[in-house]
């Protein structure tokens, strides 16, 4: 620099950088997962954060999958590769599908060293194994964040590969290796934080004067729960109102008008004034949503999907948050409209209980503890750019 010398902006630039350049590099991170809408949520709830602190951010998924509606939705640059499901059981698809996955393992590759990342985010899902062994390869740090009690396969096989497990579970610790595993919870969206039980109300109708019970079914809906609840609804709504959530396909046209009683097929936006509006919640145990249940103080009963249907993962966390205090928990085989209602009405009851319980966890603030994680694995790839 010369005293009284003229410099364009782009010479000053140059100069600073040439000096500092650690100062000027944008930290880059790639985040994965995907196949149901619990692979895709959680990296969603991280974005604010890592826009706020500046990072690239891109997003690895399948060609077609859920998470590239629900990615590019949110404008975050999107790359989709070849995926495969690794299964545990025969079908013909086992023959090809080895194929596809070696065929995004090429992809995946190919992406990475396009976009160089410091730092790679896996939500799980079949179509992150070739992206976190990819990243392998490149020597970028992972960090994997395995919703369920138990890892499930996709995550088992890039376990070896993370250099941060993160889980929602106490329970999970003991699965996954002890220089790895870091207890966070599961990243919850931050507007659905800010609902508001006013705006709830005036969105469904419903009057402040009798408790709200709101019943979530997943995305698809629970044709269990629901016909459940709709058994018991004269006897429900003498004491209660109900917002059902019932899933794609699932109202019921001859409860349309039922004082008391509103149903969607799915909310979005306006979910989190739902939430705010509901006393009590009635809910599948996927671990995203119970850790958004918990994230929002709601006491709840929870009626998880049967071995039957499932490997039992959302057996197992139920159980877990009905050991904390968190949640009564009702097995489906046992729902009835009378153990349907004594769950209700006992939970309602000793709803306080609840509460305090879940303002003791240490899982309500995941979205900065995956963010700190994140920071300390891009911060040491800083220094070697």
């Amino acid at each position: 620099f010369a005293p009284g010398g003229y410099y364009s902006s782009t010479d000053v630039f140059m100069i600073q950088t040439s000096i500092q350049p650690e100062v000027y590099y944008m930290k880059k991170i790639v985040l994965t997962g995907g196949g149901t809408a619990g692979h895709v949520t959680p990296n969603l709830a991280l974005l604010p954060s890592l826009q706020e602190r500046g990072y690239e951010i891109h997003y690895i998924g399948s060609y077609n999958g859920i998470e590239k509606k629900l990615i590019e939705g949110a404008g975050i640059p999107y790359d989709g590769i070849s995926s495969g499901k690794l299964r545990r059981y025969f079908d013909i698809k086992n023959f090809s599908d080895p194929f596809r996955v070696i065929k995004g393992y090429a992809e995946a590759r190919a992406l990475l060293k396009k976009y160089r990342p410091d730092v790679i985010f896996s939500k799980g899902g079949f179509v992150s194994v070739p992206v976190v062994l990819a990243a392998k390869h490149f020597k970028i740090p992972t960090i994997i964040h395995e919703s369920d009690m138990t890892p499930g396969l996709a995550n088992k096989i890039c376990i070896p590969s993370a250099a941060k497990v993160c889980c929602n579970f106490p329970e999970t610790l003991q699965y996954l290796p002890e220089d790895k595993a870091v207890l966070t919870g599961s990243p919850i969206r931050r507007e659905l934080l800010q609902g508001d039980r006013l705006t709830g109300l005036n969105f469904t109708g419903l009057s402040a004067a009798k408790p709200i019970i709101m019943v979530i079914g997943g995305s698809l809906g629970a044709v269990a729960v629901n016909n459940a609840v709709r058994a018991l609804l004269p006897k429900l709504l003498q004491k209660y109102q109900v917002i059902h959530i019932c899933g794609k396909g699932h109202l019921d046209d001859s409860l349309i008008g039922r004082p008391g009683y509103v149903q969607y097929e799915y909310v979005d936006a306006p979910l989190r004034h739902l939430f705010a509006a509901a006393d009590i919640v009635l809910s599948r145990a996927g671990a995203n949503s119970i850790c958004e249940i918990l994230a929002l103080r709601k006491p709840n009963i929870l009626i998880p999907l049967s071995a039957a249907a499932s490997r039992g993962d959302q057996i197992l966390n139920a159980r877990s948050f009905e050991k904390q205090g968190f949640s009564t928990v009702l097995e489906e085989e046992n729902v009835t409209s009378d153990t349907l209602y004594d769950a209700i009405e006992n939970t309602y009851e000793n709803r306080r209980k609840f509460i305090d319980a879940m303002d003791k966890s240490d899982l309500s603030d995941a979205v900065s503890i995956v963010m700190g994680l994140i920071a300390s694995y891009a911060e040491k790839e800083d220094t070697n750019k």
